[in-house]
């Protein structure tokens, strides 16, 4: 696959609520900051961040709405669509990627934390 392959492949994962395939295509030490909540290395870190999110019985969508590609590199401005805490969220995401030997090694989602904030407040 190559890297805009790839990243669609992980987002169909999440789309699916699929952590398991969604991190199958990282690398082991892929690094994720999730502005401005904070950033971490490797899957395991991924998991346990990510599985509150995938875990409950709403779904989970990440809109791509547009994507650009350079090399490895893939950018996209999605809405990401979840459940946290009993709210919904749709939350204007812009996302950068680079994919490394078929795997995402780094990956990098910007967002406004105020509008998150509110929406968890149910405003």
């Amino acid at each position: 696959m190559n890297a805009e392959q790839v990243v669609n492949a992980f987002i169909a994962a999440f789309d699916r609520k699929d952590l398991d395939a969604a991190l199958a295509l990282v690398t082991d030490d892929c690094y994720y900051d999730n502005v401005p909540l904070g950033d971490m290395r490797g899957r395991d870190k991924m998991r346990e961040f990510l599985a509150p999110i995938m875990g409950g019985g709403e779904p989970v969508q990440f809109e791509v709405l547009r994507q650009a590609v350079s090399g490895n590199l893939v950018m996209n401005e999605r809405i990401d669509r979840f459940v946290m805490n009993g709210k919904q969220v749709a939350l204007p995401v812009s996302g950068v990627f680079e994919v490394t030997d078929g795997r995402v090694s780094f990956w990098r989602d910007y967002f406004d934390n105020g509008m998150f904030m509110k929406q968890l407040k149910g405003e």
